[in-house]
């Protein structure tokens, strides 16, 4: 398989072991992790333990015998399938004069990890990945990276069909396999209904009773779901912002599936013809182009807003103290819409963007521009700088 640099990637997990003796890097399975960690590593002393081998999980029965006399970097791979790491981990990191650093690979996040924030705290630093950024896969390569997602081996498959047979494959294997290793004993056919429905409902409000409903189960339970699947990383839950302000505002998140490939898999569309003619093409778009900004400006401060009058903003971030706007659009010449006048009249945006997949930057009003999400990534960095 054809090798993608990812040089910012490798630079966070540098920035992170320089200030920490521990980073994970967190993300789904199949992202790339592996590779990245090896890009990362270079030519220094690795040492590498792959937590789905019998034999590693073995030579790490009493991690510190098995790791006290390392001297360089560490990688521990698929670290979610052994939690008690952690606690061994605490007093390695510890050492005074220590040179030894510690790159933890896991597909779950710290919240299904159990403790690992906890248990790490003060010595550990975190890095996020996903899929194949735009700037990875090439500017030219927009449209396939949005039909066929980020996934290394779904985007540089030898075609459509074999991106889709790939996709199909990773959704069988997470649910029958990668779930059940996080300790979630779920009916296997049931997560993948709800899986399905969520595709169909990608970008919308999150209504767990109406979910519930169609799948003949309590509301607590699919809420369960969500909080598994965002957990681990294939779905995404976009936070409402409130603001001090008369209007009725939602106050229910919205939902996405993270990668665009897998979200084309569940709702069944093979080709870029079909996608064009899809009910949720836009929504499409608009999960695609949010992946690749929060990819820039952080997850931690991003929200969307809507009031129940229809006034809505697909994203709001924070930086510094002020508030911006974007929306996402998929068309071929964007305008000011009422939303986001709403939104500076009762937010007071610091400025805001509309993204679209043309190639032109253009201004459609005071503190408004208009901009293409090839980009976007090289505005928004500027700009946050």
């Amino acid at each position: 398989m054809k090798h993608v640099p990812r040089p910012n990637a490798v630079s966070e997990i540098r920035q992170v072991l320089r200030e920490n003796p521990v980073c994970a890097l967190l993300g789904p399975r199949q992202c790339g992790k592996t590779t990245l960690a090896l890009d990362y590593a270079g030519t220094q002393t690795t040492h590498v333990f792959d937590m789905e081998s019998d034999i590693d999980r073995r030579r790490l029965a009493d991690p510190d015998l098995a790791l006290a006399a390392m001297k360089g970097l560490v990688v521990i791979e698929e670290v979610q399938r052994m939690p008690k790491l952690f606690e061994s981990l605490r007093p390695l990191a510890d050492r005074r004069g220590s040179k030894t650093k510690f790159l933890l690979l896991g597909s779950a996040s710290p919240e299904l990890m159990k403790g690992v924030s906890e248990t790490l705290a003060g010595r550990i630093g975190f890095v996020r990945l996903g899929g194949f950024s735009i700037a990875e896969a090439g500017a030219e390569n927009l449209f396939p990276l949005w039909l066929r997602g980020g996934f290394p081996r779904s985007f540089l498959a030898a075609g459509n069909a074999a991106s889709m047979r790939w996709r199909q494959n990773f959704v069988d294997t997470f649910l029958e396999r990668d779930l059940p290793v996080l300790g979630i004993r779920s009916n296997t056919e049931m997560l993948r209904r709800f899986w399905t429905m969520t595709a169909h409902y990608h970008g919308q409000i999150w209504n767990g009773a109406e979910i519930a409903r169609s799948l003949n189960v309590s509301e607590s339970t699919v809420r369960s779901f969500l909080d598994i699947m965002s957990g681990a990383f294939v779905l995404r839950v976009l936070r409402p912002w409130f603001a001090n302000i008369s209007k009725r505002q939602v106050k229910s998140p919205k939902v996405y599936v993270r990668d665009t490939g897998i979200l084309h898999t569940l709702l069944n569309v093979p080709d870029r013809v079909a996608l064009d003619s899809h009910p949720k093409v836009g929504a499409s778009w608009e999960g695609f182009a949010l992946e690749h900004v929060l990819n820039v400006v952080g997850e931690r401060d991003a929200y969307f807003w809507s009031t129940q009058a229809g006034a809505e903003l697909d994203l709001v971030f924070l930086h510094r103290g002020k508030l911006y706007g974007v929306e996402f659009k998929r068309s071929s010449a964007p305008a000011m819409t009422k939303s986001l006048y709403s939104a500076f009249e009762s937010l007071n945006l610091e400025h805001a963007w509309i993204v679209y997949p043309g190639q032109v930057q253009y201004a459609v009003a005071k503190n408004t521009d208009v901009l293409p999400l090839t980009e976007a990534a090289t505005v928004l960095r500027k700009f946050r700088s």
